[in-house]
């Protein structure tokens, strides 16, 4: 107790606290400018791969990669840094990391399969951005692929985030991957009615419409015949 309360006194003597305070005080402006400056980088980086984008028709889904991928990387360099400027060694942090991350890794291995499995997305394209798919039951058009989860858009207008480890592990419907999607229309006809007439009408109407293809040509069919 007694050598806590020397070491306690020796902490707050002014002349002590002042020379710390003198050590201290440029090592955290300058990890500030630090974090400041890679922030702004950041910016710039994420500005630089739009501009990439629109000049090079880069694909919304790789720049989306590319850029959360620096975000996270300068971020990283920028903290390091930061601490290195604060006195601070990183390189056992890095190791105690080490350490730490496998027990965050056996409590955090749900958030780490979608990693995982988001930057298989990345690779694999199952789909991309502005792709129209069905996913679980869930119909929408894909407005973002994170690292965790893909943001889906709804036709009513909701915004479903879907783990990326849930759509690794299902089948996933894309409506816009190939050029031709063929759309089945059910008709309910009076058993009365001339089904050929019926058939050269409604055949007609999607031959004198150009949003669909003559190539395979429409064709309508008799599913059942009811009472």
């Amino acid at each position: 107790m007694e050598h806590i309360k020397q070491r306690l006194l020796a902490f707050l003597d002014p002349v002590a606290a002042a020379a710390w305070l003198g050590t201290f005080l440029p090592r955290l402006v300058t990890a500030i400018v630090v974090l400041i400056a890679f922030y702004l980088l950041a910016k710039m980086a994420r500005r630089l791969v739009a501009l990439v984008r629109r000049r090079t028709r880069l694909d919304a889904t790789v720049a989306s990669f590319i850029d959360t991928a620096l975000r996270y990387v300068l971020m990283t360099f920028a903290v390091l840094t930061a601490l290195g400027e604060l006195g601070i060694n990183t390189t056992s942090i890095l190791a105690s990391l080490g350490i730490l991350g496998l027990t965050i890794g056996f409590a955090a291995k749900d958030t780490l399969s979608n990693v995982i499995s988001g930057v298989f997305i990345f690779w694999d394209r199952p789909f991309v951005v502005d792709d129209l798919i069905e996913i679980d039951g869930h119909y929408g058009r894909v407005q973002e692929i994170t690292l965790r989860s893909t943001r889906v858009v709804t036709p009513d207008g909701k915004m479903l985030a879907i783990p990326n480890s849930t759509i690794v592990n299902t089948t996933v419907a894309s409506y816009t991957n190939f050029p031709h999607l063929r759309l089945d229309v059910p008709l309910t006809v009076g058993v009365e009615e001339d089904l050929g007439r019926i058939r050269r009408i409604f055949v007609q109407l999607v031959e004198e419409d150009d949003r669909y293809s003559d190539k395979p040509a429409a064709v309508m069919v008799v599913k059942a015949i009811n009472d």
